[in-house]
């Protein structure tokens, strides 16, 4: 049992078979019991997401910066962190091109000049 969605399905199992109340299965099991009564919520970004992978795939070379620019000309009132997000997990991500690394030079001490 892994998931919290595992460990409550093990819980009404035991309280269905056993006749264990849910204090005491939630008890034996190591669970809070606010995660009992947990239900998921849909996502309610589904609109912005579809929106920011049309804008990303006709401007591909705009970051996510560009792109909530974009969205607030539009008319969407989006936090940028929220924006940076989603961005993120619709795997959206620009590949950067690394500079070369330059070697380091080594540092040369001057000789001090010398009368001749």
């Amino acid at each position: 049992m892994v998931t919290p969605a595992e460990r409550r399905t093990v819980i009404a199992t035991w309280q269905r078979d056993l006749g264990v109340s849910e204090r005491r299965a939630c008890r034996w099991l190591g669970v809070r019991r606010a995660s009992m009564r947990y239900q998921h919520k849909p996502d309610a970004n589904v609109i912005l997401r579809a929106r920011l992978r049309e804008l990303a795939e006709a401007r591909r070379r705009f970051g996510y910066r560009r792109l909530h620019v974009l969205l607030t000309r539009e008319g969407w009132y989006v936090n940028r962190k929220r924006v940076q997000r989603l961005y993120g997990e619709e795997g959206l991500s620009l590949r950067f091109k690394h500079r070369r690394k330059r070697r380091s030079h080594l540092r040369v001490i001057p000789t001090t000049p010398s009368r001749s």
